[in-house]
């Protein structure tokens, strides 16, 4: 074989390797879903799950948790919560997961980052026991639902709605129109339902008289400090602490074995993640917009 035809087919057989090695990247990123687990050890580990930013999309966390909750190494849960709130749904299945874990002998402790307000605080409401820093922005207990209206903007540029719809409410907290007094009793007593659903979570979690939740439940936040003081945390400490309290709290001996689902990077760096998220858009998260939030 010729020197130049020898030096072209190896070329086409780098180039080959190079895709080939890129597509099968692709593929184990996609089916991974951008995550990996640590490879579960057999000896009594803490499991640490992480809750972070608004509580909006809990799908990874839901998996997360539903996989520390069926390991038998796995016996007990720190759960960093670092969040301001978000959609109350997807908090309040966080906070069932969490009890369902409990029901099948987790242990289970928050540690509290920088923030856990409103759905953060409504989450750590499942733990067997809270542990916040004295700086630690939490509190927040209420719901809130904002709409805009935009009428007089639409009446300066010359814009009506004809709005036609199937019955009374169907067009309730519409942007175009003042709400009228019947549809803010309507969303005023849903919000009132909602709330006394947080109300009645903070209470149980807490083993408090819902009266007293009542007393700081009026949307004010609170540092850990202060929490602690009035009864929504039960210690002050950082993660490390609590990693210790829930390993004690299973009953492991000496330094427990931490378990971390960990972020999977896209290979060659954070430019491949970003050409994938760019002709894969499916892979990136969406967030549906929500009527009332916990926050």
């Amino acid at each position: 074989m010729k020197k130049g035809c020898r030096t072209t087919l190896l070329i086409i057989v780098l180039v080959g390797f190079v895709c080939g090695m890129g597509l099968l990247a692709i593929v184990i990123f996609l089916a991974g879903g951008g995550s990996e687990m640590w490879a579960f050890p057999s000896r009594e580990s803490v499991a640490i799950l992480d809750v972070q930013g608004a509580i909006f999309d809990n799908s990874d966390i839901l998996k997360q948790l539903k996989e520390y909750a069926d390991n038998s190494s796995v016996k007990a849960i720190v759960v960093r919560v670092d969040s301001p709130g978000g959609a109350v749904a997807p908090s309040q299945e966080i906070y069932e997961g969490l009890k369902r874990a409990k029901e099948k002998g987790k242990k289970v402790v928050v540690s509290m980052g920088a923030v856990a307000a409103s759905g953060g605080y409504y989450v750590a409401c499942a733990a067997d026991e809270i542990y916040a820093n004295p700086g630690t922005i939490t509190g927040s207990i209420g719901v809130i639902a904002e709409f805009p209206n935009l009428q007089g903007l639409m009446d300066k540029v010359g814009i009506k709605f004809e709005i036609i719809k199937s019955g009374l409410y169907k067009d309730t907290g519409s942007p175009f129109r003042p709400m009228t007094p019947a549809e803010q009793e309507l969303l005023q007593s849903m919000l009132m339902d909602v709330y006394n659903q947080f109300v009645e979570a903070v209470a149980e979690g807490r083993r408090m008289p819902i009266e007293e939740v009542k007393k700081y439940a009026d949307g004010r936040i609170f540092s850990g400090r202060q929490g602690l003081e009035y009864g929504f945390v039960d210690a002050l400490g950082t993660q490390s602490d609590a990693i210790r309290r829930a390993a004690a709290l299973a009953g492991i001996k000496g330094e427990p074995h931490i378990m971390k689902k960990s972020k999977r990077r896209f290979p060659f760096g954070g430019l491949g993640e970003s050409l994938l998220h760019q002709y894969f858009p499916a892979t990136q998260s969406s967030y549906a917009p929500v009527l009332y939030q916990l926050r």
